[in-house]
């Protein structure tokens, strides 16, 4: 049988006109800005026409670890949300927009796959609706802003030397990382360091998809740090006085977008922060708007729950009064073989050894999203041809034992008709009573956060703190940023900050290296081990 690719199929798809998937959803066509015939965003008055109805059911998937096997996340959001819509229910998906640096680098897209995606899928992957450009372009206008005021007479008095604002770009552009610019004379700036950083972790990303409406945008712009005084004061963008400039830069790239899953599904692809170096959601207007139009809600937090779980629950909803009703927890039987040892060329041999050995990676995201933040979970393990009845009877022992359910997803082989048995098992899911919780108190001090996530996330047995975050964090606090949450900046492959350390690890501790404010954000940044925001 001939194996068509992702986009093979996204391109053979039929797609329905843009302005029919709104109706069926409830859109009424002036609530429209059409992008041609398949994409459109959403204006603001569409919120506010719905502000009274009740919001459906929001389902939160998450994943265990990522490996190179993939596990198929997004495919299965894509997959719920088709197989919901098929069983009758009024569904939609609301997802992050991908970077165009995984789309070129290892990654590559993020519109899911096989016969579960969204589409137009090349438009989705590359420029869609220019959201990225906008950030990015805001972003560096503040930057702009920041050195012209240096140069031009600097009555903010900030020292170069602490500039916290970088340039950013959306691309691995690993060349600009570090550098030195403003060179050639006084004309042309003053010569300091410099860097960029992936538009995806810039601050001006994070705001949007925190942000309830343009107003609020333009107050979280305003209160972003972007530098320090020769005398070690913070200066803001409303210092600069740019907040109203950025915020018309993104007075469109606010607006939602709306495109179709293969099978008509409407979908909100909205904000796309990586969880590995910011706060892995889509934005809050997309998920608000999602809950007031369709009766169940599919969206997802980026990498594994120990990264983008667990910032949807103590950033996003925290900030945002959202509450999941439930929870699907990805896998796959693949994955569970290479946490357990199994060489990538390997996986497809039967190895029930190596799912036990690896099983402890599942159980541990298992136990966090159930007791942790207390939410009812459904674990999908995402299907593939080799894996073997004794393989999955593995997990399936394992699972039932801590409460939890476990389903097949053959969405990537059938679309939605392959995800019924996991939307039937979701739709009763949903109405288990629950009251979700979060993993610290906000008036606990950084570094009490810091290890409350490290010890009951990670299991970690502490934390230990460079010279430089020790300096950060006492600084922050007396900056008064010390009851904000914490972001923490860790690598996606382990609960650890070590990549290298996979299944479930115990006896390690975690090292903070760095620690800043997202003042409009509200969060502190917190970088572990090595990782990078480029």
């Amino acid at each position: 049988m001939e194996i068509k690719t992702d986009l093979e199929i996204a391109q053979a798809a039929d797609m329905k006109d843009i302005r029919e998937i709104a109706a069926s959803i409830g859109i009424d066509e002036k609530y429209l800005e059409l992008y041609g015939n398949y994409k459109a965003k959403l204006v603001p008055e569409l919120a506010k026409s719905k502000k009274d109805q009740p919001n459906g059911k929001l389902i939160l998937v998450t994943a265990t670890s990522p490996t190179p096997a993939g596990e198929g996340k997004t495919t299965t959001s894509i997959g719920l949300a088709d197989a919901l819509h098929r069983i009758g229910k009024k569904t939609m998906a609301a997802l992050r927009e991908p970077s165009m640096g995984p789309v070129f680098g290892i990654k590559g897209g993020a519109a899911g796959g096989g016969y579960a995606q969204v589409i137009p899928m090349e438009d989705i992957n590359l420029h869609f609706t220019g959201d990225m450009h906008a950030i990015g372009a805001a972003n560096n206008l503040i930057a702009a802003c920041l050195d012209n005021s240096i140069i031009k007479g600097n009555k903010l008095n900030i020292d170069p030397r602490r500039v916290i604002w970088k340039r950013c770009v959306d691309m691995n552009d690993r060349q600009l990382r570090y550098l030195v610019d403003g060179l050639g004379g006084p004309v042309n700036g003053t010569p300091r360091e410099d860097g960029f950083e992936i538009t995806v972790a810039s601050q001006i990303m994070a705001i949007l998809c925190l942000a309830k409406d343009i107003t609020d945008l333009k107050a979280r712009i305003g209160r972003a740090l972007v530098a320090y005084t020769y005398d070690d004061q913070p200066v803001t963008v409303s210092d600069l006085k740019v907040e109203g400039a950025a915020t018309a830069i993104l007075k469109d790239a606010l607006k939602p977008n709306l495109v179709q899953t293969l099978e008509g599904t409407p979908v909100l692809i909205h904000g796309g922060p990586f969880a590995n170096i910011a706060h892995g959601c889509n934005s809050v207007i997309a998920t608000k708007t999602a809950l007031k139009l369709a009766d169940y809600v599919v969206t997802e937090a980026g990498f594994a729950a120990d990264l983008g779980a667990e910032k949807f629950m103590d950033i996003k909803c925290r900030q945002t009064g959202l509450q999941p009703d439930a929870c699907v927890l990805v896998t796959t039987v693949r994955s569970m073989k290479y946490q357990g040892g199994v060489a990538k060329d390997d996986l497809n041999n039967e190895n029930v050894e190596a799912v036990k050995k690896g099983l402890p990676n599942l159980l541990r995201h298992l136990d966090n999203m159930q007791n942790n933040f207390n939410l009812p979970v459904l674990v999908a393990i995402n299907k593939f041809p080799f894996d073997t009845e004794a393989e999955i009877a593995v997990i399936r022992e394992e699972c039932a034992k801590r409460g939890a359910n476990v389903v097949l997803s053959d969405v990537w082989a059938h679309g939605g008709a392959g995800g019924e048995e996991m939307a039937k098992a979701i739709v009763e899911l949903v109405e288990q009573k629950h009251e979700t919780s979060y993993t610290y108190d906000l008036d606990l001090s950084i570094k009490e956060k810091i290890e409350a996530v490290a010890k009951k996330i990670y299991r970690a047995d502490g934390v230990d703190y460079t010279s430089k975050a020790e300096k950060d964090i006492a600084k922050l606090e007396k900056l008064g940023f010390g009851n904000l949450a914490v972001c923490m900046a860790k690598t996606q492959y382990s609960f650890t900050d070590d990549p290298k350390k996979l299944c479930a690890p115990e006896g390690f501790r975690v090292t903070v290296t760095e620690a800043y404010v997202s003042a409009g954000a509200g969060f502190v940044v917190v970088k572990t081990g090595n990782i990078m925001t480029m």
